[in-house]
């Protein structure tokens, strides 16, 4: 057996090539660590929101931000939309299996991070 590291094949098929500007992977990855896109993320994460719901549980997000960010989540599958035909229609936000696989290890990155940080006015 040569000496040195053991090298595995991964299964065949098409690869990204996330370090490639032009790599679709790479528009999902801006969209889910954007300024936003985390939050939007992490308020889905265990229940479906009304628009109005999300603005207000992520604290600083202008409605333009926050529909720009969500209509990125939406085309990238990583968050679904439906609209109940209501005057003024209702719109309804929630995780694909997608966005939830991608939205587990943000949490434990969120719960890690502020498990760490020292309490407030121990600093």
């Amino acid at each position: 057996m040569d000496e040195g590291a053991q090298l595995t094949r991964v299964a065949a098929g098409p690869r990204y090539e996330v370090f490639h500007t032009d790599c679709p992977a790479r528009d999902v990855v801006d969209h889910v660590t954007s300024k936003w896109g985390i939050w939007v993320l992490i308020s889905l994460r265990s229940n479906e929101l009304r628009f109005y719901e999300l603005r207000d549980s992520i604290q600083g997000i202008s409605e333009k931000m926050l529909a720009q960010t969500l209509r990125a989540l939406v085309e990238d599958g990583l968050v679904w939309r439906e609209v109940e035909p209501t005057t003024p229609p209702q719109v309804t936000y929630g995780l694909t299996e997608f966005g939830q696989d991608l939205g587990e290890p943000l949490t434990d990155l969120f719960d890690r991070i502020t498990q760490r940080l020292p309490a407030r006015g121990e600093e």
